[in-house]
């Protein structure tokens, strides 16, 4: 008990001192992760809503292949994404292996899914009735679409957020292809895992209280939202 008490002590006088190592990690954590879910999310919201509100050949089908690629095992993103990054991958002479736009990348493909099949989902359980009234009142098929995604925008937002969550606690993926390089590829998941291995548990439990809070306020706010959501559906029935 005084190990684990010793070893919490030390991670919080790293937090509360600003260490500098750890301020460089909780950076470029955030920092990939952010760019990760901003290109998912440009991508993924108009793919989910283009696939709710449009007729397109096997639709079923695409529904169902996005939201098994929802779990998609990130050491099989990883995996794939290292066979493409490598040198002798098509995407080789690219050189982004072992850099942080590779783990960008590979926290885009685990993002983009859960972003797209949420918007979806989103989308397709806004009540009909609105669309009939839009489209009652004259408005053109651009207008209708934007009443539909702006009624659906508490479910977007809470899939943005959930994507959020999962590329933040992604470990398997970014460890592929980024390596794990010190002061260039290192984000708290990964330097959890190396400093456990070597035995700096002040270190990685600094990091790992950084991730709670992290993933505790992302929580939160999913909740806020989700509920700000019912409320208003409530209000509206």
């Amino acid at each position: 008990m005084d190990f684990i008490a010793e070893g919490f002590k030390k991670a919080f006088v790293l937090i509360v001192h600003f260490d500098g190592e750890l301020l460089g990690i909780i950076a470029l954590s955030l920092k990939v992760s952010g760019l990760a879910l901003v290109i998912s999310s440009v991508a993924g919201l108009p793919t989910g809503a283009f696939i709710a509100l449009k007729r397109i050949p096997a639709k079923g089908a695409l529904i169902s292949v996005m939201n098994t690629f929802m779990g998609l095992p990130p050491v099989v993103a990883g995996l794939f994404l290292y066979l493409l990054l490598s040198r002798s991958g098509p995407l080789g002479f690219m050189g982004l292996l072992y850099t942080p736009w590779a783990m960008v990348a590979a926290q885009t493909v685990l993002a983009f899914p859960i972003v797209t099949s949420l918007t979806h989902a989103a989308v397709v359980g806004v009540d009909p009735i609105i669309r009939q009234a839009s489209m009652t009142l004259g408005a053109s098929p651009f207008q209708v679409t934007r009443t539909i995604v702006a009624e659906a925008r508490y479910g977007i937002l809470s899939g943005v957020m959930a994507a959020f969550g999962r590329v933040m606690a992604e470990v398997g993926a970014i460890l592929i292809v980024g390596g794990n390089i010190a002061g260039r590829t290192r984000v708290m998941t990964t330097a959890i895992a190396l400093e456990t291995d070597k035995g700096n548990f002040e270190l990685a439990l600094a990091l790992g209280i950084i991730l709670l809070a992290i993933s505790l306020m992302i929580n939160v706010l999913l909740h806020l939202v989700q509920r700000k959501g019912s409320l208003r559906t409530e209000l509206w029935l």
